[in-house]
């Protein structure tokens, strides 16, 4: 199960302001959060995880963003829930 991480703990993991956080989202870098309320968001803790061993593993912009695509495209995945 994937933990959702709000605001604060993203920041905490990774080291970067909120506004840098932001800016990371405009550039691809980090993925777009999700809803998880009426004016709440976050991110899944696996998308945190995945960027920041990219970013450890010393990959470029580049391949993080392909990366970042590739998480965000597999929550459109179609997937049964019990």
């Amino acid at each position: 199960m994937t933990k959702i991480l709000r605001l604060p703990m993203v920041m905490q993991m990774t080291g970067l302001s909120r506004a840098s956080v932001y800016s990371y989202i405009a550039q691809g870098l980090i993925s777009n959060p999700v809803k998880i309320g009426a004016s709440s968001v976050g991110w899944p803790e696996s998308d945190i995880s995945a960027i920041n061993a990219a970013r450890i593993a010393g990959k470029p912009d580049e391949e993080i963003r392909a990366l970042v695509e590739r998480l965000e495209e597999s929550r459109t995945a179609t997937e049964e829930f019990s």
